[in-house]
């Protein structure tokens, strides 16, 4: 099952990892998507971007217009919402302009820590 992990890092600590990989030469064990803050993470995953990922979640590339089918949204709306996961590298695009959610599951992750 290929699986993302979404995750909340600092830039620094993600630019390791990333280093570690490629120094070693061995594949991750599953993708990641961090971000800086676990503000930024609900910024970018409303509600609404997060059902649109379910549907999306092992469908393969689809174009905007059957994303929004599938979720019974207006097409102009998830098309906002497409780009947002665009820009933030939650979802790809294919060379046809169909979007893709190249992933069969999705981890969230972060700890919530005493200010």
């Amino acid at each position: 099952m290929k699986t993302v992990i979404l995750d909340v890092r600092t830039p620094k600590a993600a630019m390791a990892d990333a280093l570690a990989a490629v120094k070693s030469g061995k594949p991750q064990k599953s993708a990641r998507i961090s971000f800086a803050t676990p503000e930024l993470l609900w910024r970018v995953l409303t509600a609404k971007r997060w059902e649109l990922l379910k549907a999306l979640c092992g469908a393969g590339p689809v174009s905007i217009r059957e994303a929004a089918r599938r979720v019974g949204r207006d097409v102009k709306a998830v098309h906002s919402d497409v780009t947002a996961l665009l820009l933030a590298g939650v979802l790809d695009r294919t060379e046809s302009g169909q979007i893709v959610f190249p992933y069969e599951a999705v981890k969230v992750a972060f700890m919530l820590e005493a200010a």
